[in-house]
């Protein structure tokens, strides 16, 4: 059987096609030639799996849409502390290339528009390394996004190069602000460079999945940033991502994201699916006009809003019964799917109300797919205070999905693979 998610992306592609609205970036010649009939969108899985329909594989420069893993990579190599020092994580409301500094301290609003990302690029790497080894750092850290090794665009740096002089103001004003510790015309060349790249929509694809998948990418298995630097990178994407249209995108698409001059548009839903478009044609805000277009569909047509969130609460809890009668009788607590902190409230409040008249409790998580550190301490400590209240507590984890299972002080559980195990330990069930 075919899947229908390429034809359903080639049929998103072909609705889109008809509007021709805008134009290609125009201050930078060599990407005013870009063919404005390009078109192409991805689907990325966390798990590896890759949907494309268009000129998915045609090349494009990656533009701003560096900017976020870029950002990633100072975060990793230097901290949240001296990166925030730095870089503030405010939105602007404003274009991408305005001169947006805090009043006080000269720091860029954000590492998205131009001036925060300028100074992001001079942080990526260790302290102390030079402009050379800076971009290496850059190349492979995005390559590691991408999984293969991206190469540069030479005509398009040199082009964008020669019209530089508002990133070059940009630069010199941090460096008075002494926010920029170097030469700002050597950050600048360095940021051009980062921006010349040369990606393919399948690569942005795969890179935003890789965001979606807490920094490990998802075809080559390599982790290439912390999770919890991916929480303040697709956090500060969502606020900030889309520029002064952010709170539009926000409310009416929902999908952390980063548009580029050259057509792309990245999004990444955390958990599910990294997405790439490419179009040429711009609107005012700089965002490509189809690529918003196919975003808003895909939003809609699939439910990818971030809000748009299941009652997770109460599918936790597949089933709460008791097996067996008398003194032999357990409370089996049966859990089902993914469960973070609001499932596990579900679970401790079925505990709570029902757990009292069964001397032997049972936590069943044979159907349970995922457990977030929360939800997991969370599940010990109901273990721990059914113990204290005079309970047996029993585990029932075949996969192994609730790690180093110790309710600590006062606590004990014992782990078993099945329900039937316990008719080969005390109290058997009759």
């Amino acid at each position: 059987m075919r899947s229908p998610i390429p034809d359903y992306l080639a049929e998103a592609i072909t609705a889109v096609e008809s509007d021709t609205s805008g134009a290609p970036a125009g201050y930078i010649p060599e990407l005013a030639r870009a063919d404005p009939e390009r078109v192409a969108a991805v689907f990325a899985t966390v798990d590896g799996q890759v949907y494309g329909a268009g000129d998915v594989d045609v090349e494009l420069t990656i533009q701003s849409i560096s900017k976020p893993f870029v950002y990633a990579l100072a975060l990793a190599d230097r901290g949240l502390d001296a990166v925030l020092a730095k870089v503030g994580v405010e939105p602007s409301g404003e274009a991408f290339n305005e001169i947006s500094l805090e009043a006080g301290t000269g720091r860029p609003l954000n590492p998205m528009i131009n001036a925060g990302a300028i100074t992001t690029h001079s942080l990526a790497g260790p302290e102390g390394l030079d402009a050379t080894g800076r971009m290496e750092r850059v190349i492979i850290g995005l390559s590691a996004f991408a999984g293969r090794r991206l190469a540069m665009d030479e005509p398009v740096y040199v082009s964008e190069k020669a019209n530089a002089w508002r990133n070059l103001a940009i630069a010199h004003m941090l460096r008075n602000h002494g926010i920029l510790a170097e030469d700002p015309a050597t950050v600048v060349d360095g940021y051009i460079r980062q921006c010349s790249l040369l990606v393919t929509t399948r690569d942005l694809a795969v890179m935003a999945a890789t965001l979606a998948n807490r920094g490990v990418n998802p075809l080559s298995g390599e982790r290439v940033v912390p999770d919890r630097v991916v929480r303040q990178v697709l956090s500060v994407m969502s606020t900030c991502g889309m520029y002064d249209a952010a709170g539009d995108w926000a409310t009416q698409v929902g999908i952390p994201a980063k548009s580029g001059v050259a057509g792309g548009l990245i999004g990444a839903l955390p958990g599910q699916i990294g997405i790439a478009t490419f179009s040429p044609r711009l609107d005012l805000h700089g965002n490509s006009v189809r690529g918003t277009s196919l975003f808003q569909r895909f939003s809609s047509d699939m439910g990818l809003h971030l809000m748009e969130v299941p009652p997770a609460a109460r599918a936790a809890v597949r089933s709460n019964h008791v097996v067996g009668t008398g003194p032999g009788a357990i409370r089996v607590l049966q859990l089902q799917g993914g469960i973070g902190f609001a499932g596990a409230e579900r679970v401790v409040r079925e505990a709570v109300g029902t757990a009292a008249a069964e001397v032997r409790v049972a936590l069943d998580l044979t159907m349970v797919s995922s457990l977030d550190d929360v939800a997991r301490r969370m599940l010990l400590e109901v273990a721990r205070r059914l113990t204290l209240d005079g309970h047996e507590v029993y585990l029932v984890d075949p996969e192994s999905v609730l790690p180093d299972p110790d309710p600590g002080d006062g606590g004990r559980a014992v782990l078993i693979g099945h329900l039937d195990e316990l008719d080969e330990t005390t109290s058997p069930l009759r």
